[in-house]
C-alpha cells in the first residue's frame, strides 16, 4: 500500500517530485508510525464492517481501528466480538491483491487481546496490533503484557497504540508522576509501542468541556498544556522519543463532496477567493489549522471519526517542495560539519545543526507521503483526491 495509491498513475505524476513510497504491515516501526496518517476509527459492531473496511481502502485510507470501547455501548461488548471476528473472518477472504489497510482493534480489558487473537485464528494475519485504553503505568502494564502473550501464541508482530487520555494525567497534582510512569512503561516495551494517541474528548470530558467548530485543541488552554507536557517528556527528537499522533476532530456536518465545488473554482480562477476563506463558510477551517497546528506542536498524523477528515490530514502531510528542498540541503551539510545558509527559495536561514532533527524528521515525512511538484499545493492535492 501507499498514500495516495488510489489516485492513477499519471495523476501521481502529475502531483508529486517524489512520489509516496510503498510500504507493508511488515514495513519497519518507524515507517509505519509516519505511515499511519489518518487513523479512522470506526464501530466494531458495524453490520457491514468488512464492506466498510474495504471501502474506504479504496478511498485512501491506510489505518483503521476496529473500536469495541468507548464507541458502543457497554450492553454491545459481546456483539461487537463476534461481529469482529465474524467480519475479520470475510474480509481475510476477500482482501485484493497486496494488504489491507493497518488494522488494529480498540479493547477495553487485557484478556480481550488474548481471547481475541485466540478466537482469530488464522485471520490474525490481518491485525497490526491494538489500541490500549486510559494508558497508565499501572493500568499499561497487564495490557502490554497480554499484548506480548499473544504475540508469541500467534507468532505475528503486535502493535500497541497507547491511549493518553486518563484523569491522572490531567490533573496537575498527578500530572508529572503520571507522564513519567507512562515513560518508564513504554520504554520497556518499546518494540511493541507503534505510536502514542491522545484523547482530548476525555480531557474536555473531565471539566464538562467542548470545543466549538471554530476552535482547535489548541485554543482550549488545559487541553493545550496537557498535550505539551506530553511532547515534552514523550516526543522528544533525541531518539527517546516516539510518535504521538493528532487528537480527534469531532465535526463532520458537510460530506467531503462540498469540497468539490470550491475545488474546482479556486485552482484554477486567478481572481477566485482561496480555498481557506471558503471553507470557513463550511465549518471546516478548524480541522484545517489544527492539523496545521498539530505539526507545528510535534504530532503526526490524526484520530479521525469520520471519511471526510482523512483527504484534509493526508493532503496536509505531504512535504512541500520548499520543505524538502531546505530538508536536503541541511542534511547535505550537516555532513559538512554544520554552519548556515541561506535557503534556495531564498526566504530564510537554515541553521544546520538546530534544524537538523525537523529535516530528519521532514524527509521521513516526505518517504511515505511524498513531495509535491513546486506549483503544487494543498488545493490541487485535496481536488485530486475528493471524488467527483
Amino acid at each position: 500500500m501507499r498514500h495516495f495509491g488510489h489516485l492513477a498513475p499519471d495523476v501521481r505524476t502529475e502531483l508529486f517530485h517524489q512520489e509516496p513510497a510503498e510500504f507493508t504491515a511488515a514495513s519497519p516501526a518507524g515507517m509505519l508510525a509516519v505511515a499511519l496518517g489518518a487513523t479512522l476509527y470506526c464501530p466494531a459492531t458495524r453490520s457491514r464492517l468488512a464492506d466498510d473496511v474495504l471501502k474506504q481502502a479504496a478511498r485512501g485510507v491506510v489505518s483503521m481501528v476496529l473500536c469495541l470501547e468507548d464507541s458502543i455501548d457497554d450492553r454491545e461488548v459481546e456483539a461487537g466480538e463476534e461481529n469482529l471476528v465474524r467480519q475479520l473472518g470475510e474480509l481475510s477472504h476477500r482482501v485484493p491483491d497486496g494488504d489491507p489497510p493497518l488494522l488494529f482493534i480498540r479493547v477495553r480489558t487485557p484478556e480481550q487481546i488474548t481471547d481475541l487473537v485466540c478466537r482469530l485464528g488464522d485471520d490474525v494475519s490481518l491485525l497490526s496490533g491494538f489500541v490500549l485504553p486510559k494508558f497508565t503505568e499501572e493500568s499499561g502494564v497487564p495490557f502490554l503484557e497480554a499484548l506480548a502473550a499473544a504475540e508469541a501464541a500467534c507468532g505475528r508482530r503486535l502493535f500497541a497504540m497507547p491511549v493518553l487520555e486518563s484523569p491522572q494525567l490531567l490533573h496537575l497534582e498527578t500530572r508529572t508522576e503520571t507522564l513519567y510512569g507512562i515513560s518508564r512503561t513504554v520504554d520497556k516495551y518499546r518494540d511493541r509501542v507503534l505510536a502514542l494517541r491522545l484523547g482530548v474528548t476525555d480531557f474536555c470530558s473531565a471539566y464538562g468541556l467542548r470545543r466549538s467548530p471554530d476552535m482547535t485543541a489548541y485554543d482550549v488552554r488545559i487541553v493545550a498544556s496537557v498535550i505539551a507536557d506530553v511532547v515534552n517528556v514523550l516526543g522528544r527528537a533525541d531518539g527517546t522519543g516516539f510518535t504521538i499522533t493528532g487528537p480527534v476532530w469531532e465535526y463532520f456536518k458537510h460530506s467531503e463532496r462540498m469540497f468539490k465545488p470550491l475545488l474546482r473554482q479556486s485552482p484554477f480562477v486567478p481572481e477566485a477567493v482561496d480555498l481557506r476563506d471558503a471553507l470557513i463558510q463550511r465549518d471546516m477551517d478548524g480541522l484545517l489549522r489544527e492539523i496545521e497546528l498539530d505539526r507545528t506542536n510535534g504530532l503526526q498524523g490524526k484520530t479521525c471519526i469520520h471519511p471526510s477528515h482523512v483527504q484534509p490530514v493526508h493532503a496536509l502531510s505531504v512535504v512541500s517542495h520548499e520543505e524538502w528542498s531546505d530538508a536536503v540541503d541541511i542534511l547535505h551539510e550537516d555532513r559538512s560539519g554544520g554552519g548556515v545558509l541561506r535557503s534556495a527559495y531564498t526566504n530564510k536561514m537554515n541553521e544546520v545543526k538546530p534544524h537538523r532533527a525537523w529535516a530528519e524528521r521532514t524527509v521521513r515525512r516526505a518517504e511515505v507521503f511524498g513531495v509535491a511538484r513546486e506549483e503544487i499545493g494543498f488545493v490541487e492535492l485535496l481536488s485530486a483526491c475528493v471524488p467527483s
